[in-house]
């Protein structure tokens, strides 16, 4: 899923006095169709670089492995595939991923789900044609058929899913926030105390940047290339965008984003053009953030408000845009 809703702001100084003087190192790569960037302060004691991007690298390849939709072989799809009433043994992480998105699709009323993803495709933004046009009623009806998180059942004890027939979970909202926690996991396995992990537009900071608290990170202004809305600071927090001016076609005058809504079977017609949420972990801050994408400027905002989430809503107006915060947003900015 190519999301790049934040862009990373970095105040750093340029250069080291020596090698025991803390320095920022830069490690990147591509990984489920975006790129990745991780930020550490290094100091002398901290692990081989080339060895530290392979490692990072390899928990990338993990997560697409089990969770991609675009890859027939992976751990999702074969589920997807999957005769119904089959039950699909899952490996630790894809089954985690999956127990949290159906939570929050169960507290949303179903504006999250996880199986929406037949709706997805039918509108063109799946891994199958891309679609320009709306769908005919009987083909929306079939699609919507087969969308229901409460179809999917699990088994705790024994991590497995069954297939009710015809699901397919798109984990494409909630994988990447996943990946930035599972590098973040393991980069504090290896002590590393201080860094900025970035995929995908999914943000998390760890410790501190050089000569200040927590790490400066700006929420991208919509519409703009690298235009920022404001700055925030992330101080051993995450933070997950989700945004309509990345993936859309016009259609007769009109603008369909990627966001589905699974109660109406269509794409989005409200205002909102991003929302950016900051939570303890990535999982749950990109989740969120496409939860209340769906939800719209003002039943987001006041599930935000209920539940005490840090959330930034900007919409489209006339007049340009406008922002709206919760009190816990509030508090992160600058």
């Amino acid at each position: 899923m190519q999301r790049s809703l934040i862009a990373i702001i970095l105040c750093l100084l340029a250069g080291c006095a020596s090698f025991n003087t803390p320095r920022v190192e830069t490690l990147s790569g591509d990984a489920m169709g975006t790129t990745w960037t991780v930020k550490l302060v290094r100091t002398k004691n901290s692990p081989n670089l080339p060895e530290l991007q392979s490692k990072i690298q390899a928990q990338l390849d993990l997560v697409d492995a089990q969770m991609s939709t675009w890859k027939p072989e992976s751990d999702l799809s074969r589920f997807n595939s999957a005769v119904a009433g089959s039950w699909q043994n899952l490996p630790p992480e894809l089954f985690n991923v999956l127990e949290h998105s159906l939570k929050l699709a169960r507290d949303t009323n179903g504006a999250y789900d996880p199986t929406v993803g037949p709706l997805v495709n039918l509108w063109g933004f799946g891994p199958g044609p891309k679609t320009r046009a709306t769908p005919d009623a009987e083909s929306l009806a079939a699609a919507r058929a087969r969308v229901g998180w409460a179809r999917i059942e699990l088994d705790v004890a024994q991590r497995r899913v069954r297939q009710p027939g015809g699901a397919y979970v798109d984990l494409s909202s909630i994988a990447p926030g996943f990946t930035v926690d599972q590098i973040s996991r393991y980069l504090q396995s290896l002590g590393v105390q201080n860094f900025l992990i970035e995929h995908g537009g999914e943000l998390r900071a760890f410790g501190n940047r050089p000569g200040g608290a927590g790490w400066r990170v700006g929420v991208e202004q919509p519409d703009t290339n690298d235009g920022m809305a404001m700055v925030v600071i992330l101080n051993n927090r995450a933070s997950g965008s989700s945004g309509d001016y990345r993936k859309f076609y016009e259609l007769d005058g009109k603008r369909y984003s990627h966001h589905i809504d699974p109660r109406t079977g269509a794409p989005v017609m409200h205002s909102l053009a991003s929302v950016t949420v900051i939570a303890d972990d990535c999982m749950t801050a990109d989740s969120t953030a496409a939860a209340l994408s769906i939800l719209g400027p003002e039943e987001g905002l006041a599930y935000a408000r209920k539940n005490h989430i840090a959330a930034l809503f900007i919409a489209r107006t006339t007049e340009g845009f406008t922002s709206t915060m919760t009190t816990q947003f509030e508090a992160a900015r600058e």
